[in-house]
């Protein structure tokens, strides 16, 4: 969690609850989905969850 921090918390100035709250939305969908990471293999989370979902429901 502290990376997602770095790349979107701590470089952002919200002007409200609100604005922070869809910003934050925004970059977890992007996190999750899209953003690959170095220790799932340049997965994205959303593919190693349906991955191993896949292999119980087989």
């Amino acid at each position: 969690m502290e990376e997602n921090k770095k790349e979107e918390v701590y470089l952002k100035v919200y002007d409200s609850i609100v604005e922070a709250r869809t910003s934050l939305d925004i970059y977890f969908t992007f996190y999750n989905t899209e953003r690959r990471h170095q220790r799932l293999d340049r997965r994205t989370p959303d593919n190693v969850y349906y991955e191993a979902t896949a292999r119980k429901v087989i």
